[in-house]
């Protein structure tokens, strides 16, 4: 039984899975409040699971909120010590991608958009069949990520803001779902646990 674990965006979502079934899942928007409520929310699908641990861990490496993917890495590689199991991480991006997908049979190739610190957006396009990024992750400023991306249909918090700066298209606001993980890809759930930031760090070394 697989735990697997979303906090890279202001949705906090956790579930249970057995092979390609999802046996209790918990999805809730908290803004910033991932570090209260994950470990309950953990706590509350082992119960109704009628299970002691998982046999292993998947978490959200990003990118996203800094502090929401550390929450969620953190907590993962401390249950996973804990309870003596594999911990592998899945990014936010591809898991919208292969989410909207499922949704949305017809479609060939998407863009996964999520907002960004600075008003940037993390951007990377996917196909669909066989399921793959086209491109890699940058981080851009919504005009540069409009010129970026053709896909007609862009998903994930930051569609709105690359539809618009486009000027055409359709956005889709869908948040990363730890209970569709059982949609990536095995190689796409088997991600070093280390964080994905997408874009360099605000600090810079002073000066000497």
């Amino acid at each position: 039984m697989l735990l697997a674990i979303d906090t890279a965006t202001a949705s906090c979502s956790a579930a249970l899975i057995e092979g390609d079934r999802v046996i209790a899942a918990r999805a809730e928007t908290v803004g910033r409040g991932h570090a209260e409520r994950l470990v309950p929310m953990i706590a509350e699908l082992l119960a109704e699971a009628g299970a002691a641990r998982p046999d292993a861990l998947l978490v959200d490496c990003g990118p996203g909120s800094f502090t929401g993917v550390r929450v969620g890495l953190a907590a993962a590689i401390g249950l996973g010590l804990g309870w003596n199991a594999p911990v592998h991480g899945f990014s936010s991006l591809a898991l919208i991608a292969a989410s909207l997908f499922a949704r949305r049979p017809d479609l060939e190739a998407c863009a996964a958009a999520l907002s960004g610190g600075h008003g940037a957006l993390f951007v990377q396009r996917f196909a669909a069949r066989p399921f793959a990024a086209l491109s890699p992750l940058v981080s851009l400023p919504p005009i540069e990520a409009a010129a970026a991306t053709p896909e007609p249909v862009v998903a994930g918090s930051g569609a709105a803001a690359l539809v618009a700066a486009r000027g055409s298209g359709e956005a889709i606001d869908l948040p990363p779902l730890a209970a569709d993980t059982r949609l990536l890809p095995a190689a796409l759930r088997t991600l070093s646990a280390r964080p994905i930031y997408g874009r360099a760090p605000d600090a810079r070394p002073a000066a000497a």
